[in-house]
This record gives C-alpha cells, sequence and structure tokens, in this order.
C-alpha cells in the first residue's frame, strides 16, 4: 500500500482523486494549501505528492521550489493544474516535477500517472551522474583518480569548491553499485544507529554544509563517528573556509575534522570545453531514468551549450538540459532550441557578446584568432555543426575548414 498526499484547495477535487486512489487501495492524506502540506508531509512521509499549482497565499509551483532549494525532492511528485500553460508545465519539470495531470483528471490518466510515479519512486536508481561516466583523458577523468585516492585513505572527504562548482557530479562517485545512498540536507529526523545500519557500505554525503541545519549537523557529527563501524563514506562540499563556517555556528573541532581531507572542484566555468560531454551524460541520464523523453543534441546544439556562461554552474545546467529534453519539438535538440530556451527575451545571444574591446588591444595575431574563433562559433551554431552548409557559408574547402576549426580548437 502506498501513501500519496494530494494538496488541492477544492475540497471538491480532494475528496474525488482520495475516493479513487482509496478504491485501488492507496492510503490517502489532504493538504488545503501549502502550509498544511508542508506539515502533513512531514508527518505522514508519502510515497507521491500530488500538487495544485493554482492556490492562494502560496502556489504550487512556490512549493515546489522550496522543496527543490532545500532537497526535499526524495519524492514523486505530480502537478496538477487546470489552468497551466506549457511553460509552467515545463519550469515546474525544470524544477523537478515528475509529470503533469491538466484538469478536469480522467480516472484512468490518474491512475496510470500515479502508476507510473510510484514505480519511480520504489525503483531502485541511481542518485545522479557522476565522474564515473566520464572515462576520456581529459580534466573530469584526472579528477576522479584524484578523489578516489584520497577516498581511499579516509572515508571523509571535504569538496572545497566555487560557487557553481561540480560538488554533485564528484560527490555521488563514491556511491558503490547496489548500496545506498543518503542526502544529509534532505533529513528531518534525529539520525539513529538503526538508520546507519541500514546504510551499511553506503554514501552519506550533503552539497553545501552551510544548508545544513542545527539537527543535520548534529546528525552529520553522528554519522562521523560511526563511519569505519559502519563502513560508510561521507563526501561534503562547501564553498566556505574554516573561518566562516565556524562564523555561522558550526562547532570549531567538527570543522577541524572536516576539513582534514580536501579536494578541489573546478566550477564549471572552468570545464567549458568538457561542457558538451557533461550534457550529453545528463541527457543519456535522464533518459534512461524515464525522466525525459529520447532526445539527443546536435553538434550546434553542444556548441551553444559550451559557449554559455554557465554563472550558476551545474544545478543550472542540469536543468537546462531536461528543460530542453522536455520542450524540444523533435528527436533532436537544436542550437536554435537551446538559444530561444535559455536566453530570457531581450538578452543577446553570449556567442555574439565575446567580440569586446579587450580583442581590440590584443596583437593582430591574436586578435586575428580570437576573432576568427567568434566567427567560426557563430557560424557553427547556425548550421548545428553541419560541415557541409558551414563550407558553404564560409566559403572554405572542406579539408582547410576541418584543419581550420583544429587549430582554433573548435571541435
Amino acid at each position: 500500500m502506498s501513501k500519496i498526499l494530494i494538496v488541492d484547495d477544492e475540497v471538491g477535487i480532494r475528496e474525488l482523486l482520495s475516493e479513487i486512489l482509496r478504491d485501488e487501495g492507496h492510503d490517502v492524506v489532504l493538504a488545503e494549501n501549502a502550509v498544511s502540506a508542508k506539515v502533513v508531509r512531514a508527518e505522514a512521509q508519502p510515497d507521491l505528492i500530488l500538487l495544485d499549482i493554482w492556490m492562494p497565499e502560496v502556489d504550487g509551483i512556490s512549493l515546489l521550489k522550496e522543496w527543490a532549494a532545500h532537497g526535499q525532492l526524495n519524492v514523486p511528485v505530480v502537478m496538477m493544474s487546470g489552468h497551466a500553460t506549457i511553460d509552467t508545465a515545463v519550469e515546474a519539470t525544470r524544477i523537478g516535477a515528475l509529470d503533469f495531470l491538466e484538469k478536469p483528471i480522467g480516472m484512468q490518466k490518474l491512475l496510470q500517472t500515479v502508476k507510473k510515479a510510484l514505480e519511480r519512486g520504489t525503483r531502485k536508481q541511481r542518485s545522479g551522474l557522476s565522474l564515473a561516466a566520464f572515462t576520456r583523458p581529459g580534466v573530469l577523468r584526472d579528477l576522479k583518480q584524484r578523489f578516489e585516492q584520497l577516498l581511499a585513505s579516509n572515508p571523509l572527504l571535504l569538496l572545497r569548491s566555487a560557487p557553481g562548482g561540480i560538488v554533485e557530479l564528484v560527490a555521488l562517485t563514491a556511491q558503490t553499485t547496489n548500496k545506498p545512498v543518503l542526502d544529509l540536507a534532505n533529513e528531518a529526523e534525529p539520525l539513529e544507529v538503526e538508520k546507519l545500519e541500514s546504510l551499511k557500505e553506503g554514501l552519506l554525503w550533503c552539497e553545501e554544509l552551510s544548508r545544513l541545519n542545527r539537527l543535520q549537523q548534529k546528525n552529520l557529527c553522528f554519522a562521523i563517528e560511526r563511519l569505519t563501524k559502519y563502513q560508510l563514506r561521507l563526501v561534503v562540499g562547501t564553498i566556505h573556509d574554516p573561518t566562516s563556517l565556524i562564523a555561522q555556528g558550526w562547532e570549531e573541532e567538527i570543522v577541524k575534522t572536516l576539513f582534514e581531507s580536501v579536494l578541489g572542484v573546478p566550477a564549471l566555468t572552468e570545464l567549458k570545453e568538457e561542457v558538451p560531454d557533461i550534457a550529453t551524460h545528463l541527457l543519456s541520464f535522464l533518459t534512461e531514468e524515464e525522466a525525459v523523453p529520447l532526445r539527443r543534441f546536435t553538434t550546434g546544439a553542444l556548441n551553444a551549450l559550451r559557449h554559455r556562461a554557465w554563472v550558476e554552474g551545474y544545478p543550472a545546467l542540469r536543468a537546462a538540459v531536461k528543460s530542453l529534453a522536455v520542450a524540444a519539438l523533435d528527436e533532436e535538440i537544436s542550437a536554435e532550441e537551446v538559444r530561444q530556451l535559455l536566453t530570457p527575451a531581450g538578452e543577446p545571444d553570449q556567442v555574439n557578446q565575446q567580440l569586446n574591446p579587450e580583442i581590440i588591444q590584443q596583437p593582430l595575431r591574436e586578435a586575428r584568432e580570437a576573432f576568427e574563433r567568434i566567427y567560426f562559433l557563430h557560424h557553427l551554431a547556425e548550421v548545428d555543426g553541419n560541415m557541409v552548409r558551414l563550407a558553404e557559408k564560409t566559403g572554405l574547402e572542406r579539408t582547410h575548414l576541418y584543419r581550420k576549426l583544429k587549430d582554433l580548437g573548435l571541435r
């Protein structure tokens, strides 16, 4: 029997949906608004949440964002609405909703969606993409090797990162096949010995230490003392130095313990050439998990992703890949869709912003090379990486064109 939380301000819809689901053998709990939903969720620990978008005071999208920000999207959430646009559905999916039901909701559609969501929730899944996916020589494979060497000598490792770092990508590399994973930021109850016993040989992790509340900090300390006994690994990340964490209320002794073994993690802005590879693996992962339809990026789309700023880092890239896969009109995601869906209205395309006064101040040779890179990037994106069309546009013979792109470091 599964427990399902229905959040809707309309009493008639709550009663109708609960009656259908109870007839199917599910245990149903109800909430009429966002405030009530948070209380009921904490008490009932549901296996699935049906969440209405349009509610007074705090709407469903805002509540979904709050859960996502606090790492609480650890159960499937299906959004419901009778007035939502496709943009709203895409936004909900980008934030982390599993599916979307349009009102009035037919019984068959409801039951099919609930069944699919519950299967996703109970299926043994990987927690996320990790460095294990990157086998080609390069920065990410080297980072994986260093990470594993440090973790082999100490089951506790701190990942020191700039804002927008790839902490999650690195941390989940420590997950052992078929062993449990626990995000400490999701724990709302005190950790007990029984829980650690059930996590034996698994991974405990936290993307950012400063997000942990007092209870979660105590859980972290409780786990550190028992890592060896239960053969656990603990990987935590932070953008802060020890002094800053202590100023935020962390105990000095614990901070000292956390910083005994440290690995620097690059920000996504430092991994420009790896962005296409990361995006491709993210898309494959999401497809395998049935989180998105079957899609693939064109070469032009990958070039467009490579040359975006990604100041907000890995979470922003992951969300962008998911949004593009859901919103794409065809199986192929094009460069034009990347520009349309990821560039706010009125904001210039990032590739076209790169010609700046600094180039003019360079020596002629360097300035010419910088301009050529911008020139070819622009046209590569326009033709979606089609070399025949690129040769026609630029007036270059294809052998010379390939050599030129290679010299400029463009794939």
